[in-house]
C-alpha cells in the first residue's frame, strides 16, 4: 500500500467521524427547531467560507452548464431535507445508511444518463444493495413508513447530484460546484421559512416548516454542525484526491459504524437483527459497486 493511499484512507475515517458527528449535532439540534432550519445552518457555514476562498482565489473554469450546476444544487438539496429528517425522526444509523445508499442509485443513473459501463459484479453489488434497504424497511409488500420513503428518496436525489457532478467537473472547479449546492441550501430553507409562515403541512413538514429562534444553548451546537460538515467535506475531498475512489468509497462506509456509536449515546436503541443485516448488505453492495470503479 502506498503511502499516498494509506494517507487517503486516514483522511476518509477523519471525513466519516466529522460527518457521524455532524448527524449528532443536527439530531440534538431537531429537538429545538426544523430539519428545515437545520439545514439552512449547516450550509451558510459552508456558503461564507467558500466564498471567501473564491475571494482570495478566483475560479479558473470554463463554465457552460448553469442549468445542470443548478440542477445538482437542488438535487443536493432535496436530498439534505430528506437526510435531516429522518435524522430527527429514526436512529442516526438508520437515517446514515438510507444516505449511504447513493453509491447504488449513482451507478445506475450513471449506466442511464452518462452511459457508464456496470460489470456483471456491479449489478450484483445493485441487487445486493435494494435487498438490504428491504431488510432496513421491513417492507412486506404492503406499507413503508413515511421515513423509508423519504431514506430511500435520498439515496435518489444524492444519486443524480452525484452522477450530475460528473459531467460537471468537465467544466467548473469543485469549488463552484459544492458552493452551487450550498447556495441552494442556503437560500432555499429561508424560502421554505417564509412559506410555513403562511401554509402548514404535516406531509411535507420535512420541506415546509416555520422558522424557530436558536435558544442559548443551541448557539455551540449550531457552530459546531456548521463546521464539522466543512471540514469533513475538506477531509473527504483530500481523500478522494490521495487514493483511488474505490478504496475510498469503501472506506466511507465506516461512517455507519461512528454513527451506531454515537447515536447509543444519543439514546438510540441497538439495531435490530433486521436493520443490522440491512445495513451489512448495503455496505457489501457499496464495495462491490465502488470495486469495479476503482
Amino acid at each position: 500500500m502506498t503511502n499516498e493511499t494509506k494517507q487517503g484512507i486516514q483522511y476518509m475515517l477523519i471525513a466519516s467521524l466529522l460527518f457521524a458527528f455532524m448527524g449528532a449535532f443536527a439530531k440534538e439540534l431537531s429537538d429545538n427547531m426544523s430539519s428545515v432550519e437545520v439545514v439552512f445552518f449547516r450550509n451558510v457555514f459552508g456558503v461564507v467560507l467558500i466564498a471567501l476562498s473564491v475571494y482570495k482565489r478566483p475560479l479558473q473554469q470554463t463554465g457552460g452548464k448553469f442549468w445542470l450546476l443548478v440542477f445538482r444544487g437542488l438535487a443536493g438539496f432535496t436530498a439534505l431535507l430528506m437526510f435531516f429528517y429522518n435524522i430527527s425522526q429514526i436512529s442516526l444509523a438508520e437515517a446514515m445508511t438510507f444516505s449511504k445508499t447513493s453509491p447504488i442509485f449513482t451507478a445506475i443513473f450513471a449506466y442511464i444518463f452518462v452511459k457508464e459501463r456496470i460489470s456483471f459484479k456491479g449489478w450484483v453489488g445493485i441487487l445486493i444493495g435494494f435487498i438490504g434497504i428491504l431488510f432496513i424497511t421491513k417492507f412486506d409488500g404492503s406499507n413503508l413508513d413515511k421515513t423509508d420513503w423519504l431514506g430511500i428518496l435520498c439515496g435518489v436525489g444524492a444519486g443524480l447530484a452525484y452522477t450530475s457532478i460528473r459531467e460537471l467537473r468537465n467544466y467548473y472547479e469543485n469549488r463552484a460546484i459544492v458552493l452551487s449546492f450550498m447556495t441552494i441550501g442556503t437560500i432555499g430553507p429561508v424560502f421554505l421559512m417564509i412559506l410555513a409562515e403562511f401554509y402548514t403541512t404535516t406531509t411535507f413538514d420535512f420541506v415546509i416548516a416555520p422558522f424557530a429562534m436558536p435558544q442559548t444553548s443551541d448557539i455551540l451546537l449550531i457552530i459546531a454542525l456548521g463546521l464539522f460538515s466543512t471540514f469533513a467535506q475538506i477531509y473527504m475531498t483530500k481523500a478522494y484526491s490521495s487514493a483511488k475512489a474505490g478504496i475510498i468509497g469503501t472506506i466511507s462506509y465506516s461512517n455507519i459504524v461512528f454513527s451506531i456509536i454515537l447515536g447509543l449515546f444519543l439514546g438510540d436503541a441497538w439495531p435490530d437483527i433486521w436493520i443490522f443485516l440491512g445495513i451489512m448488505l448495503i455496505v457489501y453492495s457499496g464495495y462491490l459497486v465502488s470495486k469495479v470503479k476503482a
